[in-house]
């Protein structure tokens, strides 16, 4: 069943990326579908996946083997819903049914059966019929942005699929989600502006910025944008990344308080680079790759490596009320062990798209792939921050010269039509590479070790599962 590919990339310091276009967001059309997968992402992904090319199909296989991506997912919306302590939490029915949504409306495009996006379809009717208001403590900011992106992705996933109600769903994330990000952003909860961790600003651009390619609201992309570039949160690109090091690694300053939220801070920065570029802005090469820089600190340190920091102090409290501040003065203990779905996107964008070396990248994405997503990671909501299957989504072939040093343009490579085109799943039975191209490579090597001990074990799973559902079809008639 897997042939074993076990070269792993040698570890060179990363390259400084190509001069990055201007980060403004591109005039004229929005691309659709253009958040984190363009028309060209689901073409590949379908054609790859029924040619049985590699690791494309390990990341389907465990696409099907979560619980969420079954078709048979019947949606639970609230009225309201409360994230925080001191109210009545309901939030994980919402972070569930979201990712049920999302990757029924993932499955659909690359198998073509209609009753995933159905399913997708009718959860997205349900709580846009029903949701009228997110509530709780400070933790309501973390509901508007997480889930506000992870719903306008799925969304876009469906749009102009029969029967989803997109000028009801719009409405809902324009009156519910958008409100909350952009007070957030604006107001930091009345606080200082440093109080909050950089990934509290992270999802509520991420929210902004997919709202606003869902509603074709060239504001709203604009403000995203221009807030990552120089907005005066710990999100904002240069207060997120304090530090650049004469290595080629720039400090991530989360580092000094915890792993975990580092890698959210690290795969929501993705979200919002990949999401920018399929709309035709560069936010992943901003100010000399900034980010490039950033997550491969992120991922030495994360392996275990040894990397420096420079104390950071930062203002704590609300005027007014309370104050005091707080220094970290080293980068945080790591567990190598510790998986979040986030790094074959930014791999594969700075060494497959842009043909960059990214040695700390290319290996992390290696031990964890291949990816899963929302229900793989564990059952609390931090298992659920990012939609995942990067290994399925984002694997791509290498780019040649001129495709690596051309700016992204939101309908270049068959990104899609602009405003509102019909979701219809690419099914092309013509693959792309091949089984014997580089399709497993995400780095300067063209042969890593995707199939790690986690990846053969999920991938075995995967199958396994499926071939119980097919038999268990075959004795019900089914």
């Amino acid at each position: 069943m897997l042939k074993i590919a076990g070269a792993a990339a040698g570890a060179t310091v990363a390259g400084t990326a190509l001069a990055a276009a201007p980060a403004t967001a591109a005039e004229g059309a929005f691309a659709h579908p253009g958040m984190l997968h363009t028309r060209a992402d689901l073409h590949r992904m379908a054609t790859q996946v029924k040619a049985g090319a590699e690791p494309y199909t390990a990341g389907f296989a465990r696409l099907t083997a979560n619980r969420h991506a079954q078709s048979t997912w019947t949606a639970n919306p609230q009225a309201t819903v409360y994230r925080g302590s001191g109210t009545p939490e309901n939030y994980v029915t919402l972070y569930n049914d979201i990712h049920a949504a999302y990757q029924n409306a993932l499955r659909w495009h690359v198998t073509g059966d209609t009753a995933h996006a159905d399913t997708a379809r009718d959860i997205l009717n349900a709580w846009s019929a029903r949701l009228t208001r997110l509530d709780g403590s400070a933790d309501r900011f973390l509901a508007s942005g997480l889930y506000g992106y992870q719903f306008a992705n799925a969304a876009e996933l469906v749009r102009g699929h029969d029967g989803f109600e997109l000028a009801r769903f719009q409405k809902m994330m324009l009156d519910v989600f958008h409100p909350l990000s952009e007070d957030f952003l604006a107001h930091h909860n009345g606080s200082y502006i440093t109080n909050y961790w950089a990934n509290w600003d992270l999802t509520n651009i991420a929210s902004v910025l997919a709202i606003g390619i869902l509603c074709d609201d060239r504001a709203k992309v604009d403000r995203a944008v221009e807030y990552f570039k120089h907005g005066a949160g710990m999100g904002s690109v240069k207060n997120a990344i304090p530090v650049v090091y004469a290595d080629g690694l720039a400090e991530w300053a989360e580092a000094g308080r915890d792993q975990g939220h580092a890698l959210l801070g690290v795969g929501l920065m993705g979200t919002i680079c990949e999401m920018a570029w399929n709309q035709g802005v560069d936010l992943y090469g901003y100010d000399d790759s900034r980010f490039l820089k950033g997550a491969q600190y992120v991922a030495k340190w994360s392996l275990g490596g040894d990397v420096p920091y420079t104390s950071y102090t930062r203002k704590k409290g609300a005027p007014g009320i309370w104050s005091g501040s707080e220094t970290a003065s080293a980068a945080a203990a790591v567990d190598p062990a510790m998986a979040r779905p986030i790094w074959a996107m930014i791999a594969n964008h700075y060494t497959k798209r842009r043909g960059l070396d990214a040695p700390h990248l290319t290996k992390i994405a290696a031990r964890f792939a291949p990816e899963g997503g929302g229900g793989d990671y564990g059952p609390n909501s931090g298992g659920y921050d990012q939609l995942g299957f990067g290994t399925l989504a984002f694997t791509r072939p290498r780019a040649t010269a001129a495709e690596a040093t051309a700016s992204p343009t939101p309908t270049a490579g068959g990104s899609g039509t602009s405003g509102g085109a019909s979701a219809t799943p690419s099914s092309s039975a013509s693959p792309l590479g091949g089984k014997g191209g580089d399709l497993a490579a995400t780095g300067s090597s063209d042969l890593p070790a995707w199939t790690a001990a986690t990846g053969v074990a999920a991938l075995a799973g995967g199958f396994l599962l499926l071939r119980r559902r097919d038999r268990a079809r075959r004795d019900t008639g089914e």
